[in-house]
């Protein structure tokens, strides 16, 4: 069987965002990371299902000095202890900086796809933001948008648009039973 996987946004999908004036932002640490509802039983319904989980974030508030790597990753060490997550594939990279890793470039996916042999036209990605959704129909995804309703650019032309990554899951795993 081909490995698939759900790329899965960090911020706003798996932990809750900091909503300032309408904008997502991350948690500064630790601290402040709070895993949303339904993430813990839609994990383990998409590993259940067979799928490698992996992280693809943006994190360019390390290019612009306003966070640090080591607070990064140790968001990153909290949640890998409490969810089954496979991997975090993360670019530290502003738009500035025009690298292919920043979403929505598709390089972290495709870095990841590369890396765990995973076929990207069996996987899917679910995001909170245009650059996310973009990013995934770049690789080949199929694409899942939460739809926090924040004041920014929307995306155009996911495959499914959801309030939840428990009710992403729920849509993915709909989707695979119903291409039997």
């Amino acid at each position: 069987m081909t490995a698939r996987a759900v790329f899965l946004d960090r911020d706003g999908v798996i932990n809750r965002a900091l909503v300032l004036s309408g904008r997502p932002y991350p948690p500064s640490g630790p601290s402040e990371l709070k895993i949303l509802p339904g993430v813990h039983d839609a994990i383990g319904r998409l590993r259940g299902a067979g799928f490698r989980l992996i992280v693809v974030t943006n994190q360019p508030d390390v290019a612009r000095g306003t966070q640090t790597r080591e607070a990064v990753e140790a968001l990153h060490t909290k949640l890998k202890t409490e969810l089954a997550l496979d991997e975090f594939c993360v670019c530290y990279h502003d738009d500035a900086d025009r690298c292919q890793c920043r979403k929505p470039s598709p390089g972290l996916l495709l870095g990841a796809a590369l890396n765990t042999g995973v076929d990207l036209r069996a996987s899917y990605l679910v995001g909170d933001r245009w650059r996310d959704i973009e990013a995934g129909r770049r690789a080949g995804c199929a694409t899942i948008f939460i739809d926090h309703g924040y004041a920014e650019r929307r995306p155009s032309g996911f495959d499914a648009k959801v309030t939840s990554l428990l009710e992403a899951s729920e849509w993915i795993l709909r989707t695979i039973k119903e291409s039997r």
